[in-house]
């Protein structure tokens, strides 16, 4: 049963988002921070014992029943050859860590890790590839498995091609071990090997990644199993002494949170507090590989709110926490924080990728340091008039004027924070070691976010101009084929997330009316540029002379081809020219003509089933 919260700003957010994913992450609050959406706090005896209540665990509560046995089916037969090979040479060889969980939880595993008495050297030994690169045991052992490729034809039916290959699968076997002292709060000083499983397992992070299995028996030291069945991340062992050992398990659980769906014991939360400032220790590129994470599971937002809350995005993107509390006013019924993680969120449930959600959440990141107030005040002899803009951080106020017009109405604009985002997101995808292929697209896609204007007024030739600004000019792009991810698609998906973070409709008229707009630049015109030779071929091959002549001969040769593509051939229209040129100027011309006002009826009959499509008019 879900608590009421007596806090009227809590209230608010509490209940209609609940469910929605933005309040996961908490199992209960007796701190003086409860989290809430808006990035405030609430009294503690308000929220104290306040239980974050899961739904769709049907899957979970299956768990306790079901017998472990039944998940050797589940497991590669490459994994159960690894495993076998090293209990027939006498060593014991468990599945560890999350691929247990996964198996568990009914999800498939992404990685394959195995633990072992076995040192090393003994673990090289036994296999025939081996990787070992590193200071801490892992080997990796690699597996040879056939996969099957499938070639489809597109020339003809029931045509397509069957391949087996063979590829190589990668299983990291990793002795027991105790990691002694963590000095730099990232790396284990020492690692030291053992014979105990016990040993292995006390070490890891959470006690869902803290169980074993093998031939049907779970080991499960921690109740990893009875915190999978209520959802609830909690740390092995003390919450301090797993997060100052390695830092990164404090965003390692907002993750598992975000994408598991899962909430984080008040202990763990509390501990993730107090130790937040070591994150500063960790570097940029695995904080980046976590916040990616997180930005790319399920519930993308509440994970934000939680490095919020657990004060660890003030270390990370301090730029993101401007907008707590940012209003905007005008159409906008969130703060810019807010706004953001409407955003974002829209663009994890379409599932759309990495560059476009860090777009939606970055895409108004710089509208805090754009802010202005500008005001409108009635008088006697005027409708109204401007006050001008004046930066909301200035205390200053021209207090007659409250006293003499009492009904001042309070605006805000935000005149280039597209501009000032876009550097702003920019720096911190290269502060977080983006790649320079994500962080252009991104700051693109900020900088042109605001690209729209009154679909009545704009032209065509200014939805090119925004095509060539966000990709490549010569990139190909068939009419309607919107799954070829040309930038400018990217674009008007992060103006709908946008608008959705803004509580609006999806696809209102005038972004439809874009979508076919942005189409009809992109298709190829019907021209006589689709066919199989050209004026210069006419020259070379076939003793042509420039002029209108020719023109007309082209125009002759496309009406020939939109009535009977099969005929678009070298051969075929080298000799139709031949006939074409042996008419007079006049009759020649006439044929010309009404090639040409044939190729212009089919262009207006394609941007009509444009239009028709989206729904809007011409």
């Amino acid at each position: 049963m879900i608590k009421k919260i007596s806090s009227p700003k809590i209230k608010i957010w509490f209940e209609p988002m609940f469910f929605y994913g933005f309040f996961c992450g908490f199992e209960r609050c007796g701190s003086a921070a409860f989290p809430n959406f808006r990035g405030g706090t609430s009294s503690p005896r308000a929220c104290r014992g306040a239980k974050c209540v899961r739904t769709n665990s049907s899957i979970l509560h299956k768990i306790v029943e079901q017998n472990t046995k039944n998940l050797i089916s589940k497991i590669p037969p490459e994994v159960s050859q690894v495993t076998d090979t090293l209990e027939k040479a006498g060593f014991e060889a468990y599945l560890v860590g999350g691929c247990v969980r996964d198996l568990l939880m009914d999800m498939e595993p992404k990685d394959w890790d195995i633990t072992t008495n076995a040192k090393p050297e003994e673990i090289m030994k036994l296999f025939k590839k081996t990787v070992y690169k590193n200071t801490f045991g892992t080997v990796g052992v690699c597996v040879l498995r056939e996969t099957i490729n499938v070639n489809v034809s597109h020339e003809t039916p029931n045509s397509n091609v069957t391949h087996e290959t063979l590829e190589y699968m990668i299983i990291e076997v990793t002795p027991y071990r105790i990691e002694v002292k963590y000095s730099d709060f990232r790396h284990p000083d020492e690692v030291k090997f053992s014979n105990k499983l016990e040993d292995d397992l006390k070490r890891r992070d959470f006690t869902i990644n803290a169980m074993s299995y093998r031939n049907g028996h779970l080991t499960d030291m921690f109740d990893g199993l009875k915190d999978i069945k209520n959802k609830t991340l909690r740390t092995v062992g003390e919450p301090d002494h797993r997060f100052q050992e390695d830092a990164l398990r404090m965003l390692r659980a907002v993750r598992f949170s975000a994408q598991l769906d899962f909430s984080i014991s008040h202990e763990t939360m509390e501990s993730i507090i107090k130790n937040s400032e070591l994150i500063k220790k960790i570097s940029s590129e695995r904080i980046r590989d976590e916040f990616e994470k997180i930005i790319m599971s399920k519930n993308p937002a509440s994970g934000i709110v939680m490095l919020q809350k657990f004060e660890l995005l003030k270390n990370i993107i301090p730029e993101l926490e401007e907008g707590i509390g940012c209003e905007q006013l005008g159409e906008h019924i969130y703060d810019v924080w807010e706004h953001l993680l409407h955003a974002l969120q829209h663009a994890a449930d379409k599932n759309w990728s990495l560059e476009i959600r860090l777009s939606a959440l970055f895409h108004d990141v710089g509208k805090p340091r754009t802010r202005r107030i500008a005001e409108t005040a009635s008088t006697k002899n005027s409708g109204a008039f401007a006050l001008g803009d004046r930066r909301t951080e200035d205390p200053r106020r021209i207090e007659f004027l409250s006293k003499q017009f009492p009904s001042v109405k309070k605006k805000y604009t935000f005149y280039g924070h597209e501009v000032i985002g876009a550097r702003m997101v920019k720096k911190t995808m290269e502060r977080l070691k983006f790649s320079k292929k994500e962080t252009e697209l991104v700051e693109k896609l900020v900088r042109n976010h605001m690209f729209f204007s009154d679909t009545e007024l704009i032209t065509l030739s200014a939805v090119r101009r925004i095509i060539v600004k966000v990709g490549p000019t010569d990139a190909k792009v068939l009419a309607g084929k919107k799954e070829i991810n040309h930038p400018i698609w990217d674009l008007m998906k992060v103006r709908e997330c946008d608008r959705v973070g803004m509580k609006k409709k999806e696809a209102p008229y005038r972004l439809r009316k874009y979508f076919a707009m942005i189409e009809e630049a992109l298709r190829d015109p019907i021209s006589v540029g689709q066919l199989k030779i050209n004026g210069e071929f006419m020259i070379k091959e076939l003793g042509i002379k420039s002029g209108p002549r020719m023109g007309w001969i082209l125009n002759a040769l496309l009406e020939e081809v939109l009535d009977a593509p099969e005929k678009n051939t070298i051969e075929h229209l080298s000799e139709l020219v031949k006939s074409l040129d042996l008419l007079p100027d006049g009759a020649l011309k006439a044929i010309g003509d009404r090639g040409k006002e044939k190729k212009e009826e089919l262009e207006e009959k394609e941007i009509e089933k444009l239009h028709t499509k989206h729904g809007v008019r011409k």
